[in-house]
């Protein structure tokens, strides 16, 4: 959530940006320049959206949001499997109980991995049509760029959302196992 490399861009003008790239985060913008700083230095500079910014695009403002919800169901979901699992361990034959808690954990993580995947493949889809953002003039930012690709937070993110549905389809899938009074004779 709070890496910024959402999306990679490779602008053309350098006179500020003096690596040509920039990266776009869901909560900022950052670039290298040698042309901000004291000469011989390259320092990283960053941006901070603001909820006041216009020009933002909305998938950005969602995925703020949706990584938020996603973030604080993720963590619901634990405590209830958490849950769910010391009372395996403990020993507390309440199978209603228990089963309700993997039940309650794995639709948390289920919403967990939607609330993730709606942001993910909205900035993957606007790197691909290679959409703009016209920035303020403030960020020394171009409005579009050059070219862009998918920054590592994608795949992170694919790699999330895959986790999260494989741990809701577990929670969601767990049993009890089934105990036979079998005696042995000796």
């Amino acid at each position: 959530m709070g890496i910024v490399e959402w999306r990679v861009w490779y602008v053309y003008n350098t006179t500020i940006i003096s690596s040509g790239i920039a990266w776009v985060g869901i909560w900022r913008v950052c670039f290298i320049s040698d042309v901000l700083v004291s000469p011989g230095y390259k320092e990283q500079f960053c941006h901070k959206f603001s909820g006041y910014d216009s020009s933002i695009p909305q998938e950005i403002y969602a995925a703020q949001g949706l990584l938020l919800i996603a973030m604080f169901m993720g963590l619901l979901g634990l405590a209830a499997t958490i849950f769910a699992l010391r009372n395996i361990y403990m020993g507390i034959a309440r199978k209603m109980l228990i089963a309700r808690f993997f039940l309650v954990g794995g639709f948390l993580y289920i919403f967990a991995g939607m609330c993730v995947l709606v942001p993910v493949s909205w900035n993957f889809y606007s790197v691909l049509h290679n959409q703009s953002i016209a920035f303020p003039p403030s960020y020394y930012m171009p409005s579009s760029p050059a070219a862009q690709e998918a920054g590592a937070a994608i795949p992170i993110g694919i790699i999330a959302v895959i986790l999260l549905l494989l741990s809701g389809s577990f929670s969601l899938s767990y049993r009890f196992p089934v105990i036979t009074n079998t005696t042995t004779r000796l």
